[in-house]
């Protein structure tokens, strides 16, 4: 049996194995429940060998220090693993995405360090689709993504609510979330999800629905922790120390709210968000007198300790629900405790509301499954919930409990009397619950179907005719390169026409496809350079260093390195520097067709001298104005990040891929490759270089060609393999 390595990304919330704070804020809710449970029950499947949850490591005194570990061991096959990214303090999820990229190079660090390449990518939520997709690309791995809330159907809800949509981008960063949301349909092999009613009527909403797979797989219950109410009473059932203190916590913290704790228990659990529609289940059991001498209520909305200092909508909802328990002079009736533990408490909590013969309400209209309902479910919890959205399938499947409209308090109250005073029919739906919760909402059933879905496709993959065939697995390649050769285009390898040695250049590479990188830094920007491949049928190359290294590719498809664009973008203000250049005497601006993200291009006049350099160096320095000036030929003009040049880019390489620089030969032949030669770079100058290269003589690392073009480049090629025991493994 082949055993997998598997990578889950979920970078947003608080996630440790140990002591989960599930319902801390809003980010750390069901999602991360369920990325803690999939890492578990995957580590306990045969054909698991190794699965890893990708996560953002957060140093903040606001928040544990169990979140500042790197690595967290689960068990003997799972981890925890935290990557910095976009600083140490807490953030919430809205302001991660200026950082993501960060968080993938980092990961190909540590994949690199580990020295071991995942089978299987698996994204959650919209970001951690984003790293699953990046990794996905990179190293050529098949891409399983889960949305778990989708941003379509959220800014629906919030323009419906009255949220303009600026508001609503502003605040939730909604724009950029559809987006990547968009291209995760195209690029995921598979989507996971938890019901049909989340393809047909949220994804329903994306133009690219057409173009992915789905496979239905509800996430289901621990039998070990959410199990019969009734087994404490059986002989041979014997509970931990744990679980007794848990057990006597819940009675507590319940109890010492209510007059008469001996009645049934109406009971609601989730964190403290609007759409848990707490305040309608409060209304609905404080305007019927009847419901209330019949059962006591309990509302567990989240954890908090003092209202005050929560966010503001957390403060609101909270705050909404002791007004409404203060309106119906609930005092006695109605327990809202302010905390629970969510591996230990919150069983304990359903299976009290079932012993007393209560009823669980998720009043949630139109949630994507309900795994509440699925708990309440194997604890032998009747439920009441919506008739729309993943309640309906789940309640249609198990048969236990009833389907109300949610928004009518009224019919609420009338479906928690009828299971309440009917006995017969509270052991019905309670039965019904634990056997289906048994048979179809289990982990075990889960991680089966799951690892049924990697080996189709796999074995798709293998016969070439999935969509993972497009995929270009060129982080592999770079991670186990013997050697990186990165050679200057135009004066280097060819000029004009004249292409002499080209064909025996191609020849050498050919031959060492296997161990050697190839690539091509050059001024040109990325359609001219794409133009130039054409052309004169270059090698195919591995990286692109474009626009004087103000952009990095990856292979002739131009993947863009993300990274590189996050890191050189620091103090680059394009639109100011074109803006203060406009009157600055002897340039004008080039075409339109020249300009670029991170290249300002202009033309200089013929008596442009040192002067006007100087000048113009102090014409930016007295506006704060940070950039790299570049020079070609005195008629040229190019103003770069200060971070980019094709130096910057090599040595950006050499530590992204982990590959030291001893191991990189580059070539030149004029001044504007001249970082990109120095260092500890095994530089080439062929012999038609210019005369501002003359001074590398001194630097005993740069061979001086006796010949031109790519001549000149194999001619340095040889002499630094023959010279270099780093690379006694490539042959001439």
């Amino acid at each position: 049996m082949k055993q997998f390595y598997i990578q889950l990304y979920s970078p947003h919330g608080l996630i440790r194995s140990a002591d989960p704070e599930i319902g801390r804020d809003k980010d750390t809710g069901g999602q991360v429940k369920y990325v803690l449970e999939l890492l578990e029950n995957l580590s306990l499947h045969p054909a698991v060998r190794k699965v890893d949850l990708f996560t953002r490591r957060v140093i903040d005194k606001r928040v544990s220090s169990s979140y500042e570990k790197e690595i967290e061991i689960v068990n003997e096959k799972a981890r925890i693993i935290r990557i910095s990214c976009g600083g140490h303090a807490y953030r919430p999820k809205e302001s991660l995405w200026d950082f993501l990229d960060e968080f993938v190079d980092k990961t190909i660090r540590f994949m690199d360090e580990e020295a071991d390449f995942p089978d299987v990518v698996h994204g959650h939520y919209a970001d951690g689709n984003y790293l699953a997709g990046q990794v996905s690309e990179i190293f050529g791995i098949p891409f399983l993504a889960t949305g778990h809330s989708l941003g379509k159907n959220k800014k629906n809800i919030l323009l419906q609510e009255g949220m303009t949509a600026e508001k609503i981008n502003e605040k939730f960063n909604m724009e950029r979330r559809i987006a990547v949301e968009e291209s995760t349909l195209k690029a995921a092999d598979m989507f996971i999800v938890s019901t049909q009613h989340v393809i047909d009527t949220q994804y329903a909403l994306y133009d690219n629905k057409a173009a992915t797979k789905f496979e239905v797989i509800p996430p289901g219950v621990t039998p070990e922790t959410f199990y019969p109410f009734y087994r404490l009473d059986m002989p041979s059932f014997k509970m931990s120390v744990e679980q007794e203190q848990a057990l006597y916590r819940v009675n507590l913290d319940i109890d010492r709210f209510l007059f008469n704790p001996a009645k049934p228990l109406i009971l609601s659990i989730g964190r403290a968000d609007k759409r848990k529609n707490f305040e309608m289940i409060i209304q609905s059991y404080g305007e019927d007198k009847e419901l209330q001498a019949m059962a006591n209520l309990a509302i567990f909305a989240g954890v908090r300790k003092d209202i005050s200092k929560m966010p503001d909508d957390e403060k609101d909802i909270l705050t909404n629900l002791l007004l409404l328990l203060d309106k119906y002079d609930l005092y006695g009736k109605m327990a809202i405790p302010k905390k629970n533990d969510p591996k230990l408490d919150v069983p304990e909590i359903y299976r009290l509301a079932a012993r007393k013969k209560g009823v669980f309400v998720n009043a949630t209209p139109g949630e994507n499954f309900g795994l509440t309902i699925v708990e309440a479910a194997a604890c032998g919890l009747p439920v009441i919930a919506s008739p729309t959205g993943g309640p309906k399938e789940i309640l249609e499947h198990c048969e236990n409990g009833l389907l109300v409209d949610v928004e009518n308090p009224k019919a609420i109250a009338e479906a928690l009397k009828k299971i309440i005073a009917d006995q017969a029919l509270w052991e019905k739906y309670s039965g019904n619950g634990i056997i289906a919760a048994t048979q179809l909402y289990s982990w075990t059933s889960f991680t089966n179907k799951y690892i049924e879905v990697i080996n189709c496709i796999l074995k798709e993959k293998d016969s070439n005719t999935f969509s993972f065939t497009n995929k270009t697995a060129y982080g592999k390649i770079l991670a186990s390169a013997d050697m990186f050769v990165i050679s200057d285009l135009d004066g280097t390898l060819v000029e004009g026409a004249d292409t002499e040695g080209l064909k025996e250049f191609k020849q050498w590479m050919k031959d060492h496809r296997e161990n050697v990188v190839f690539g091509i830094a050059s001024g040109r920007n990325k359609d001219i350079t794409a133009q130039a491949l054409k052309d004169y049928d270059l090698p195919k190359p591995d990286i692109l260093i474009c626009s004087a290294g103000s952009e990095i590719y990856y292979t002739d498809r131009f993947i863009p390195d993300k990274g590189w664009a996050r890191y050189i973008d620091y103090q680059w203000k394009r639109s100011e520097l074109q803006q203060a250049l406009a009157d600055f005497p002897g340039i004008r601006l080039q075409e339109p067709a020249a300009q670029w993200r991170f290249k300002l291009s202009y033309y200089l006049d013929d008596n442009f001298g040192d002067d006007n350099l100087a000048n113009l160096y102090k014409f930016l320095d007295d506006r704060k104005l940070r950039a790299k000036v570049l020079l070609t030929e005195n008629h040229y003009l190019d103003l770069l990040p200060f971070r980019a040049s094709k130096g910057s880019a090599v040595r950006f390489l050499s530590y992204k891929w982990k590959i030291p620089l001893e191991r990189f030969i580059t070539a030149g032949n004029s001044g504007n490759d001249e970082d990109m030669l120095k260092g500890k770079v095994n530089g080439i100058v062929v012999s038609n270089y210019s005369p501002e290269l003359e001074d590398l003589k001194k630097h005993k690392s740069i061979y001086f060609a006796k010949k031109p073009l790519s001549n000149g480049v194999l001619e340095g090629i040889n002499f630094h393999i023959s010279s270099d025991p780093l690379f006694v493994d490539i042959k001439k």
